[in-house]
């Protein structure tokens, strides 16, 4: 078989950019459509992983047969069992006639699992069933029937670090990274970005009727530099409101940054001279608020230690002892002169900050021992419910407005409101 020209791939498509990850993603589809085997497309939400099911099943000997793409993070999670594989009639209630699932209808062709990262556990087993033996069975059934269908997966989610905290099963990852194929964020094909604006303004001035936008050359600069967590979607997005609203046509730095959120994930500058060992990529905003409230932790404990270590030495300089007594300063360490401290510790911490050559180091020492200064724990699951909480306030209820704000699927964000008793809100 001849392989195709990446370049009218591209154009058969709908896909624009030269990057060489872009290539290399694209030439590994072709490569691996003949070959009838699963595929795990990976990839940040945004990036465009929807077109790759379709090289790979247009250029497979499939291409014929029915191609049915299937957003698992959308379909609820009592329901997703009936719609993959099926169900008698009267297996629950609704179920008014038998129901063919999608990988009877795909029979013969290919099937995408977009947001497979998503399925639960008890359908991630019936899954790995289908892709062993070829062989389901449909919900309220006994009889087992058989299907040949070539899969395509997609996820946005970190395949390993669900598998290890149990949230995917790992003989089922191996199963569908039968062959991997990688899509590179827009923020790594900034050579990309400008034709995709080029585009994507081409576009809506044909469908508005109205002159395209274009950019100055500043302009562009400020567009490449841009981080884009929201990848090519937002791009296409925030072209699509410029286009709209503004009168000019031609669009200046200052335009520009206005309709870029300051506030996003996307501005958060990553440091260049930073050692790699030391760099984090952070796919979504929460992932960001964690690590910044794990070095806040983390900074705090060692500055405890710190005090800690030259109290019991009786050595702490007055410096420490004026920055700790500021206004400023953590009050976890309620060293204010108005604090009421216990009589015990009268005589221990008083002096600390009254006289601190005056500092007995046997009484310090064991006032140490005996409060122990436990380290704090902080709770995921209560920022994780503060977020959700302050996501549907923001958006009056509305649920999938706040899943979008918090960037997780609106199956998930059910699941969570589940989790923390939110249903009221």
């Amino acid at each position: 078989m001849v392989k195709p020209d990446i370049q009218q791939v591209k154009q058969r498509f709908g896909i624009i950019g030269n990057s060489t990850d872009l290539n290399r993603a694209i030439e590994r589809a072709l490569v691996v459509a003949p070959v009838d085997m699963s595929v795990l497309i990976t990839g940040e939400s945004g990036v465009g992983k929807e077109s790759f099911p379709q090289i790979i099943h247009q250029f497979s000997h499939r291409k014929h047969g029915t191609y049915i793409a299937v957003n698992c993070g959308s379909i609820p999670e009592g329901t997703i069992d009936s719609e993959l594989f099926g169900h008698e009639k009267g297996s629950f209630t609704g179920a008014t006639s038998d129901r063919k699932g999608y990988f009877e209808v795909a029979n013969g062709g290919t099937l995408f699992l977009d947001e497979v990262g998503e399925l639960p556990l008890s359908t991630q087993a019936r899954l790995l069933r289908v892709l062993e033996s070829g062989e389901f069975i449909k919900v309220g059934s006994s009889k087992v029937e058989k299907t040949d269908v070539r899969l395509v997966a997609a996820t946005n989610v970190d395949m390993v670090d669900a598998v290890n905290k149990g949230r995917f099963r790992e003989d089922l990852y191996y199963r569908l990274n039968t062959v991997p194929i990688t899509i590179p964020p827009l923020r790594q094909r900034k050579e990309d970005i400008t034709l995709l604006f080029r585009k994507f303004s081409s576009d809506f001035a044909e469908r508005y009727r109205m002159p395209a936008i274009t950019l100055t050359d500043e302009a562009k600069d400020v567009l490449k530099n841009y981080r884009w967590p929201g990848n090519i979607r937002q791009l296409k997005n925030i072209t699509e409101q410029i286009s709209i609203i503004e009168q000019t046509r031609e669009i200046t730095p200052a335009i520009l940054r206005s309709y870029l959120p300051s506030n996003e994930v996307g501005m958060v500058p990553f440091s260049s001279s930073a050692d790699k060992s030391d760099q984090k990529i952070f796919n979504s905003e929460r992932e960001i608020l964690y690590q910044v409230l794990f070095d806040m932790k983390r900074d705090m404990t060692e500055l405890k230690k710190i005090v800690h270590g030259l109290v019991s030495k009786g050595s702490v300089p007055p410096e420490v002892i004026a920055d700790l007594n500021k206004d400023s300063h953590p009050s976890n360490f309620s060293v204010e002169p108005e604090v009421q401290l216990p009589a015990k510790y009268e005589n221990v911490v008083t002096p600390l900050f009254a006289e601190p050559t005056a500092v007995n180091r046997n009484e310090v020492e064991d006032a140490i021992v005996e409060n122990d200064f436990p380290e704090e724990t902080l709770s995921l699951e209560e920022v994780e419910r503060s977020m959700i909480v302050k996501a549907l306030s923001r958006h009056q209820g509305k649920r999938k407005l706040a899943a979008q704000d918090l960037k997780i699927s609106e199956r998930t964000l059910y699941r969570k409101i589940k989790e923390y008793n939110l249903e009221d809100l």
